[in-house]
């Protein structure tokens, strides 16, 4: 497990799926918001490819997020579009509404540089948010972060076309929290 201060990232686990699904993916504004995509309804029991992992898929490393302190599942986190040739990867998470505002965002993004920058030796890591997700714009920018850039009326959401905002953070930029 990949620890920070708060949290854990582990593999997932079968009994996360069903919580992950109705606390992230059933519910429509969410889980529109935080895919690239229409929200559409899974069939229980389905393989969902955003929550059971793919062992061919290299350039996809999903977590299930825990809480240090007791192993609560508080979200899910992920390293993808992985490319080991240029050395860079997307990050992405989605923490479940009742482990919000308490600090395991920031925590999360510092756990998936480490294991970005450190177990995969990347260069470059990189972050695309809606522009009034203020929550993941501030635990972006409090790991070193820099907006590169606004991609505008980029993304399809709820009726309406949104901001997105494009952060990134080169690994000579990185600055490690101190790790358990």
């Amino acid at each position: 497990m990949l620890r920070g201060g708060k949290v854990g990232l582990r593999a997932r686990h079968e009994e996360d799926i069903p919580v992950l699904r109705a606390e992230l993916y059933d519910d429509v504004v969410n889980s529109s918001r935080a895919e690239g995509g229409p929200w559409r309804p899974i069939s229980p029991g389905s393989k969902d490819p955003r929550l059971v992992m793919d062992e061919q898929n290299e350039r996809v490393v999903p977590f299930s997020v825990v809480e240090l302190d007791g192993g609560t599942l508080v979200g899910t986190a992920a390293l993808w579009g992985i490319d080991p040739h240029n050395r860079c990867a997307h990050i992405g998470l989605g923490l479940l509404p009742s482990a919000r505002g308490k600090g395991y965002g920031t925590d999360v993004v510092a756990a998936l540089c480490h294991y970005g920058f450190v177990v995969r030796s990347l260069h470059r890591l990189q972050i695309e948010t809606l522009a009034d997700n203020t929550a993941m714009l501030r635990s972006a920018e409090s790991n070193g972060f820099v907006r590169e850039g606004v991609l505008r009326s980029s993304a399809w959401v709820m009726g309406e076309f949104l901001d997105e905002v494009l952060l990134g953070l080169l690994v000579e930029d990185w600055k490690p929290a101190a790790r358990s």
